[in-house]
């Protein structure tokens, strides 16, 4: 199938990327099965809350589930949204490009939380044939730490002005882990995604993550948000204000 037989149309989003993903019940042979749907059209779009930046309250945590989510957010925050992406993917950064500065602000503010499901289907899209995987196990190192405000300021580079091309692009363990630095990461974090330390735990939990992203949505779809389970339309240039109530 290709773009043209898609049931997507142009909408706000610079681009999205859509997966389709199915298994075979015959012992233990999987198929994933890949749908790449694209468009260029931003139809007006404007980053939302320019100018705020990251996270920067000290009292937002970043916590990591036994799941291998990471939640970004302040204790008494009143709900915990779902946000599913792949390092490599292109739509992924659109959202954050778009959206990342104003979503800080509602942590900021307590609105909400963003419970970050990290996938790594787009491996073999890098270089290294693994880069999806390892900006995962960066970011549990970054997360290990709780520092919401150093959290939020890696994730933003690592799907912003640092990502890397979908088309065989790649970053190095010591480069993510240069990227954490200028996030404010400690020397112990730094080492921790230099040496590849969270690389097993994050392939296995990136795992985890694409099977309740299937279960949710019934496809692998990046990037999917969920606020109560049910999926968000984030083509929609409201929708962070409608999470946020």
């Amino acid at each position: 199938m290709n773009s043209s037989g898609s049931k997507y149309t142009p909408k706000p989003m610079s681009n999205r990327t859509t997966y389709g993903l199915g298994a075979v019940a015959l012992v233990v042979v999987a198929v994933i099965v890949f749908l790449v749907v694209r468009w260029n059209s931003n139809h007006g779009l404007t980053v939302q809350e320019d100018g705020y930046g990251a996270v920067h309250d000290p009292a937002v945590t970043a916590l990591s589930d036994s799941d291998g989510a990471i939640v970004l957010g302040k204790t008494s925050a009143p709900k915990t949204i779902d946000i599913f992406e792949d390092p490599m993917c292109p739509s992924c950064g659109s959202l954050e490009h778009y959206f990342g500065q104003q979503i800080s602000k509602y942590i900021d503010q307590g609105k909400f939380a963003v419970r970050y499901r990290l996938v790594n289907f787009l491996d073999s899209k890098s270089s290294s044939k693994d880069y999806s995987t390892r900006a995962v196990a960066a970011s549990e190192c970054v997360a290990d730490a709780g520092d919401g405000p150093v959290f939020s300021k890696f994730h933003t580079a690592l799907f912003t002005t640092k990502q890397p091309s979908e088309s065989g692009g790649n970053l190095t363990n010591d480069e993510l882990a240069a990227i954490a630095k200028e996030a404010g990461a400690s020397n112990e974090v730094q080492q921790c995604i230099a040496r590849g330390d969270r690389v097993d735990s994050a392939r296995n939990h990136a795992q985890s993550a694409l099977g309740a992203l299937k279960d949710a949505v019934g496809q692998v779809q990046t990037p999917t948000v969920l606020d109560g389970g049910k999926e968000v339309d984030v083509e929609q240039s409201d929708w962070v204000t409608k999470v946020a109530g």
